[in-house]
This record gives structure tokens, sequence and C-alpha cells, in this order.
């Protein structure tokens, strides 16, 4: 009778709980792996989210169906569950408070990697940092700085303020000043400037460019130079303009003043 007791009454009841708290387990772990494809699916059907997001997406919620089927297993075993849940909020809670600024760089790397306002290979000013886009991570952007530096910036502090994308348009305005002084020819200045702009064919034809005499200075008659190049020329030409006026002014005989201070002393007898 005591072995039917045990059986009856211990034995098989644990036995059906064990059997259905495995079955809920196998069987959940197959529902999540579905939902976590379908979600992928759907996912990479958008066409403008990062294969890496998708992957992380992905993830979280495996991690999170998983523990609610992990919770569902044990309830059945019979285990009290409502201290587990307090405990995993509470566990949640610090963690989220202890990783905040990591959270904040997760919500910007999401941000980012869904509006793309760079992209790897785009030059640009962001965090503080000028450079090539390298990589674009869930956490930080791996920037190359011109003198070929790698710096990582965390995508919070990118996110958080101006971003500079030099790369975005096809084309670029170069605006450059030049200055000559109050006894020279304003309008052989011009010319010349109107004449050096001309003949530079990686200077486009539209939109125009510009060459005005702009401020009548402390001490210097102000040019401004602007004409339109592919982004790719940007910085040939501007210095390759700066080359040519100096040669080209001092040719003509055009001078380019500097600031001056005169100094007048005056000697008292003792």
């Amino acid at each position: 009778m005591e072995f039917d007791v045990l059986l009856n009454e211990y034995a098989m009841p644990w036995a059906i709980k064990i059997v259905m708290a495995l079955a809920i387990f196998i069987i959940g772990r197959w529902v999540v792996k579905i939902i976590v494809n379908l979600v992928k699916k759907l996912l990479n059907r958008a066409g403008s989210i990062d294969d890496m997001l998708v992957n992380f997406l992905g993830s979280i919620v495996n991690a999170v169906l998983l523990l609610f089927v992990i919770i569902a297993s044990l309830d059945q075993l019979g285990v009290d569950t409502s201290s587990l849940v307090a405990l995993i909020a509470a566990a949640g809670l610090a963690i989220g408070l202890a990783l905040q600024g990591s959270m904040q760089n997760f919500a910007s790397g999401v941000m980012i990697i869904i509006f793309k306002p760079f992209k790897s290979g785009d030059f640009i000013e962001a965090g503080g940092v000028t450079g090539v886009v390298e990589n674009v991570q869930i956490f930080s952007t791996t920037m190359r700085t011109g003198d070929n530096k790698e710096v990582i910036v965390p995508n919070g502090g990118i996110y958080g303020g101006p971003i500079t994308n030099f790369s975005a348009r096809d084309t670029r305005r170069v605006d450059m000043v030049f200055g000559i002084g109050y006894d020279d020819d304003i309008r052989q200045a011009k010319a010349i400037l109107e004449k050096l702009v001309a003949e530079d064919e990686r200077i486009l034809k539209d939109p125009a460019p510009v060459v005005a005499l702009s401020e009548l200075g402390d001490s210097s008659v102000n040019f401004v130079v602007r004409p339109w190049v592919n982004s790719g020329d940007y910085w040939k030409v501007l210095w390759d303009m700066n080359e040519k006026v100096k040669l080209a002014f001092d040719d003509a005989g055009i001078s380019i003043p500097y600031p001056q201070m005169d100094v007048h002393l005056h000697k008292t007898e003792a």
C-alpha cells in the first residue's frame, strides 16, 4: 500500500509535472525560434534596416521570449515564480541604471543605423571628431582622421549633437577671402581673380562662381571668391587657388596686407 501511495500521490504527479514542464520548454523553444525568424524576415523586408541591427534585435526578442518560456516551465513544476519575476525586474532595473550611458549609446546607434545620417566612407564632423567613417556599430562609431589616427566615438556623443556630412552632396562651394591694399587697383585685382577662376577646369560653370568685393576692412580691401566644385576636388582647388592668387598678385605688384600697428613714443623731460 505504501508503494501505491508513493506512486499515485507523489511519483506520478511529479512525473506528469516534469513531462509537462519539459513539453512547455521544448515546444516553447520551437515557437520562440519561429517567432524570431519571422521578426527577422519582417525587418529584412523593410530594406532600410542594417543586418547588424536585425541580428541584434532578433537576439533581444529571443532572450525575452525564452525567459517567459523558462518561467512558464518552472510554474508548471510548482515553483513560485512571482518572487523570481520580481527578482528579475529588480535586477533589470539595477542593470539599466548601471548601464545608463551604454543604453544611450545603444539607442543612438539604433537611430544612426535606421536613419543613416552617414555611412561608411563618408567624411564627417561629429562628436568633436572630423574624419572618415570606417565602421558603424551598435554602441560606437570608428573614424579615421586625416593624419591616419583611429578614433572610436560613442554613438551617444555623435547623435546627441550636430552632424556635418561633407560627403552627402556631390558638389561643394569653396569659400575664400583675399585682401589687397587700399592703394592697389581693385579693378585689376578683381580681373585677376576672375581670370584664375575661369581658367581652372575643376571649377563648375553651374552654379556660377562668385567674385565680389565684400568688405572695406581695417587694413585691407577684401574680395570673396566662391566657386563650386565637385566634392572630391574641394581641397585641391582651395590650396591651388591660394597659391595662384599669391603668385598672380606678386607679378601684378598687388600687395596682400597684414595687420600692422603704429607705436608712437613720446619722451618727456624729467
